[in-house]
């Protein structure tokens, strides 16, 4: 018997949400849009009426003004978000536990074992689903259904919305192979430039090609994407614990990055900024009970808007905000001056090669091991008091050196989920 996978992608998600929030925003042209101010100004999520005024996601909000003069922009609300997503994958765990989240708001849920306590009709499943999202959550989801999460996922990417496609075994090359390449999952504007230029240019011709010219082009990436477009993927539907944050995947790094307020052109601001996402990077690690052996900075320049990133293996695994910090704050002192004439728009901070807290650590005979220890203990501390009382109730004083970065808090406004395909 064949799998029975859907996935299930809520529509305009943010604006969605919002609308149905705001009933007086129904039937308007409004977008979720950032704060211009923040020079996040950005075109996040838009109604279906400010879609068809040509508005696109990722565009800057003067543009979308330019193109819909009458443009509502609403402010993002992430905890919102957040409950909308929880509530919905909730409905979700109603028909199967395999339900596994694929970014905020879409999820895979493999009911193929499940399917014959619903009438053994996998549409009728898909539509139940379907209508009760909207009666019990007023928004929308494209569903998509198919054998394998990747053309489950096009299906729903195909549909306008409020729908439900199938890709079956026996129409999927009628269906799917004359779309363009760039519609398959992992085939990005890089990857679709690179097969245009030996005219592979469908999912058709994708699934046809040679497999010694695509690992040539793409290496192993290239057989992957070959196997995607041949249906042959047979990726699990991963178990998740709703208990858990919906996450029971294995984390191969985390990071926050941020925008400042103003470019950054000494070096007090920088620090607090290296502090800032420092702090949100070590709690997130503390939280997941995870130790980094290398840190990473990224910098992208006010001018160019170029970037680049620059990395340092630790010599212990830590977790401490204070390491962190030291580590990252000396890597953009190395390769910034941090002055006037070099400004920055842009810093992250990510720690990558994680250990388990369970794993043995080799002990610094030339280091103050109890010091660090019990630098680590004060966090473990200062997170409890944070979790009770909001991430700004305990802040360094490097913190408050600059007014415009007091008000920030990264860490609760930076929504971290799921995202990969391949469990990293």
């Amino acid at each position: 018997m064949d799998r029975v996978v859907l996935h299930s992608d809520c529509n305009c998600f943010y604006a969605s949400v919002e609308m149905h929030r705001h009933p007086e925003l129904r039937g308007t042209a409004m977008c979720v849009g950032g704060d211009v101010e923040s020079r996040h100004g950005i075109v996040l999520a838009k109604s279906p009426l400010a879609k068809a005024s040509g508005v696109k996601t990722g565009e800057a909000l003067w543009q979308a003004r330019a193109k819909c003069p009458g443009l509502i922009v609403v402010p993002p609300d992430y905890p919102a978000y957040l409950r909308y997503a929880r509530l919905a994958r909730m409905i979700y765990y109603d028909y199967t536990d395999l339900v596994e989240p694929f970014g905020l708001d879409e999820s895979w849920l493999d009911i193929t074992g499940t399917v014959g306590c619903f009438g053994g009709e996998p549409r009728l499943v898909a539509e139940e689903i379907s209508e009760r999202v909207k009666a019990e959550l007023g928004i929308t989801v494209s569903v998509g259904m198919s054998w394998n999460k990747v053309f489950a996922k096009l299906g729903s990417d195909l549909d306008p919305g409020d729908g439900i496609i199938e890709v079956g075994r026996d129409t999927y090359r009628d269906t799917v192979w004359p779309l363009p390449a760039s519609d398959l999952i992992y085939v990005g504007p890089a990857t679709t430039r690179k097969l245009g230029t030996c005219g592979i240019e469908t999912i058709g011709d994708l699934a046809c090609a040679d497999d010694r010219l695509l690992k040539h082009l793409l290496g192993k990436m290239g057989l992957i994407l070959k196997v995607f477009a041949c249906g042959e993927d047979t990726t699990p539907v991963r178990t998740l614990d709703p208990g858990s944050a919906d996450v029971l995947r294995e984390v191969k790094s985390i990071g926050n990055g941020l925008t400042a307020p103003h470019d950054i052109v000494c070096v007090d601001d920088a620090k607090a900024l290296i502090w800032l996402l420092a702090e949100s990077v070590a709690q997130r690690l503390r939280e997941c009970r995870l130790r980094t052996r290398t840190i990473a900075v990224g910098v992208r320049d006010a001018g160019t808007l170029a970037g680049y990133t620059r990395q340092r293996a630790l010599r212990i695994a830590t977790c401490t905000t204070g390491e962190i910090a030291h580590t990252a704050f000396e890597l953009l002192r190395a390769n910034e001056p941090l002055d006037a004439g070099h400004p920055l728009r842009a810093l992250h901070v990510r720690a990558s090669r994680l250990e388990p807290f369970s794993a043995c650590r080799q002990l610094d005979l030339f280091g103050d091991e109890e010091a660090r220890m019990a630098a680590e203990r004060l966090d473990l501390a200062i997170d409890g008091t944070r979790r009770r009382f909001g991430n700004r109730a305990v802040m360094r004083l490097c913190e408050l050196v600059d007014p415009t970065l007091m008000g920030l808090d990264i860490k609760a406004d930076n929504v971290i989920h799921p995202v990969g395909y391949f469990g990293g």
